[in-house]
């Protein structure tokens, strides 16, 4: 993940890397579609490119990924599994309608460090008690009610 360790790995050396035996895929979080583009292109077609953002999860299905290493799964995992399936499915459509109902709650997941905020939606659905170990704390106050509407919205809390 670029965004956390200051370091992106290019197409061409997870291409590199793909011919390797004992590496059979990838968690692609560059946010960066064309690199993906470019990995599917270059990468033996039997190398596995999972989604690491929820957010392109769709897109890049789309493209050819395999699926995502998914935080959005923790909070709603039945809807996530239904949008994998209608895509496999072909259901293309009905996986877009469910990417959509799912942008916001992709988006809120991430309005502060994670997993502050997929702890605390847990916590909103009564699945965990809300606790954190320093270094991470409760949400703000108004990132604490972005995320009960979403969850609202999504009758998940």
């Amino acid at each position: 993940m670029p965004g956390r360790t200051g370091v992106n790995m290019t197409a061409e050396t997870v291409a590199r890397l793909a011919e390797v035996g004992n590496i059979v895929g990838v968690k692609e979080a560059s946010g960066n579609l064309a690199q993906v583009c470019d990995i599917l292109r270059l990468a033996p077609k039997k190398f596995c490119v999972l989604s690491g953002d929820d957010a392109l999860f769709f897109p890049m299905m789309a493209l050819g990924a395999k699926g995502v290493i998914s935080v959005a799964s923790n909070v709603a995992p039945k809807a996530m599994a239904d949008l994998y399936d209608a895509f496999v499915l072909g259901e293309v459509s009905k996986a877009r309608e469910l990417h959509f109902r799912l942008w916001p709650l992709f988006h809120v997941l991430f309005v502060e460090t994670n997993p502050i905020p997929v702890k605390t939606a847990l916590a909103m659905m009564k699945m965990i008690r809300e606790e954190f170990r320093l270094p991470l704390c409760p949400m703000s106050d108004g990132n604490r009610k972005r995320l009960a509407t979403v969850l609202s919205a999504l009758r998940l809390a």
